[in-house]
């Protein structure tokens, strides 16, 4: 993609999905769950789509803008904290791991899904 303008529109639009969808979510579920919900399925989405052949613009469309306002590594931080902070200690750490994992594994479940099915 060559011409900066809609590549940012592009991420921009994507982005302004994912917000909103982050926003749902969070409506439906509250707190670490929530994080860590949006942050696996996010991540699987986010492999998916970096496994299948979209071309550039559903690249910054799907996987830059909504895959990346929709995760929220902002979120995990704050509830990370947080729980350190009232002397949960042990919770802050096993949330920040099973986190991580959580998304670590769902990228790769969600690119081998794709790449099997390529």
């Amino acid at each position: 993609m060559t011409d900066p303008l809609l590549a940012a529109a592009l991420v921009g639009v994507g982005g302004s999905l994912g917000a909103v969808a982050r926003h749902a979510v969070g409506l439906r579920i509250e707190g670490r769950r929530s994080v860590v919900v949006v942050n696996a399925f996010g991540s699987l989405a986010l492999g998916a789509a970096l496994a299948a052949p979209i071309g550039s613009a559903a690249t910054l469309l799907l996987a830059v803008g909504a895959c990346g306002a929709f995760t929220t590594f902002s979120s995990f931080a704050v509830e990370t904290v947080s729980t350190a902070r009232v002397g949960e200690g042990d919770v802050a750490v096993g949330f920040a791991a099973a986190n991580l994992l959580a998304a670590l594994a769902a990228f790769l479940v969600g690119s081998a899904l794709v790449g099997a099915a390529v």
